[in-house]
């Protein structure tokens, strides 16, 4: 009998179709990519929670006016902790989720620009066009890599945030360093954090963030891109030629513990925690200090941490003594984990901004076969990883924003592209900049209700 039942229900949702089945039952077929095998996840949607008016936002930045009036104005934005949840506080004193897309810049592409010129008539229109999309659909601002000059020249109203390459421009100018999908890589994954000259080279590349340090649409700072940290990087310094500045770093740093004749045989697993938190701790101090020398009113918002470095404590202890924000590149998940999410927070002492994630449809037309993002099969399921990704996000008193990645799909013709960004649906728009409307609805049904999910949240916890 029990068995009928079963039975019954299954083909009762499968009448229905996804759409209508209920919240319990509902899920979406995924894969890790081509070729490999599809596999369900369940699925939460906005229509699985009780109804939610769209958010009255009145405030000039995107964000909410909270009870009993604003905050104090600083004129930049930072961070604050209300009733256990924490926020952005925008220039004006108001609360602020940050709700971005990374990379919104137009094709580099032949025939990118001819798809842009046919469709905007010209650059400064596909500024104006880009930057009323993403209002539109409920985003307050853009990720790494944008062409934020053009859309502010536009009047974007949109919050922006600037990827710095401290690490990886040194890197390039000392010698050494190569593209690997995503990010640069380091000889031995051993970043030039010990280098005398490193500091110095901060100082001056850093003069540049003086230009934007008066504008109040500027979010904050990245500093790099998915730092290769890791439990292994004391055994890797260590293995770096003789007078390599990292060998001869963690060659003194290990003789202070364990006496003059220290050596790889006399490391602990202690050992390397620590070793890994001085090398973060060291690594964020000479940036912060560079910084704070050109910039002092904008918020240092991390290294969008990826990888290896979601799984270590001591990474995100170090960062939070001088990060105002953690950033992370958060994939390989269909739901955020909501105790990792607060150990993250509760580990640095700063919340958390996820800083790239997407999934990628078969229907597409595109191979799909470069990037870290889950694969569905239609831009509806896109549509329903992103509410059900953002709603975990925004049940996180841990967390104050995300950052779809992307705004533009990968185009096949761009020969300069890393392997990671070569043939894949990324986009909120194709490479030929068709909107994929489904997936927008989807977006911007759950962005103009952030606030009043974040209400519902909070008071669902305070009856636990």
């Amino acid at each position: 009998m029990a068995m009928m039942r079963l039975v019954s229900m299954i083909l009762a949702l499968l009448a229905l179709g996804l759409d209508e089945a209920p919240a319990e039952a509902r899920s979406v077929m995924v894969s890790r990519g081509p070729g490999q095998p599809w596999f369900p996840m369940k699925t939460r949607l906005l229509a699985d929670l009780p109804e939610i008016p769209e958010d009255k936002v009145t405030t000039r930045f995107g964000g909410f006016t909270p009870e009993g009036g604003p905050l104090p104005a600083s004129g930049f934005f930072r961070t604050t902790q209300r009733d256990g949840r924490w926020w952005l506080v925008d220039p004006e004193g108001n609360l602020f989720i940050h709700r971005g897309v990374v990379s919104v810049k137009a094709s580099g592409t032949e025939e990118g620009r001819r798809a842009q010129l046919k469709r905007y008539g010209s650059p400064e229109n596909w500024a104006a066009e880009t930057a009323k999309l993403l209002r539109g659909n409920g985003f307050n601002g853009t990720g790494a890599w944008t062409d934020d000059a053009a859309l502010q020249a536009k009047g974007g109203g949109l919050v922006y945030t600037r990827l710095w390459s401290f690490m990886s421009a040194y890197g390039k100018k000392r010698g050494g360093t190569y593209q690997k999908p995503g990010h640069t890589g380091y000889p031995g994954d051993c970043p030039f954090i010990f280098d005398p000259a490193f500091p110095e080279f901060c100082d001056g590349y850093a003069k540049q963030l003086a230009a934007t340090k008066d504008d109040p649409w500027l979010l904050g700072h990245f500093t790099d891109n998915e730092l290769p940290w890791s439990r292994k990087m004391l055994e890797r310094y260590l293995a770096l030629p003789a007078a390599d500045a990292g060998r001869l770093a963690a060659e003194s740093w290990l003789r202070e513990r364990h006496g003059p004749d220290a050596g790889a045989k006399d490391i602990t697993a202690k050992d390397r925690e620590d070793f890994l938190e001085f090398a973060v701790d060291r690594y964020f101090s000479v940036i912060r200090a560079a910084i704070r020398k050109n910039d002092p009113n904008h918020m240092v918002l991390g290294v969008r941490f990826h990888g290896e470095a979601l799984r270590l404590p001591e990474v995100f202890r170090a960062a939070g003594r001088h990060v105002d924000v953690v950033s992370v590149n958060y994939y390989h998940a269909w739901r955020p984990d909501q105790d990792r999410l607060q150990s993250w927070a509760r580990d640095s002492g700063k919340p958390v901004i996820i800083t790239e994630w997407y999934a990628k449809g078969a229907d597409s037309g595109l191979a799909n076969k470069g990037g870290a993002g889950w694969l569905v099969k239609t831009q509806a399921e896109r549509g329903m990883f992103y509410q059900n990704f953002t709603l975990g996000l925004l049940e996180s008193p841990a967390c104050v924003g995300w950052h779809w990645f992307k705004y533009q799909d990968n185009d096949p013709e761009d020969r300069k592209a890393d392997p990671s960004n070569r043939d894949s649906n990324k986009g909120i728009v194709s490479n030929r900049y068709a909107e994929y409307a489904e997936l927008l609805d989807a977006m911007r049904a759950l962005n103009l209700r952030a606030h009043g999910l974040i209400r519902h949240f909070d008071a669902e916890r305070a009856r636990r």
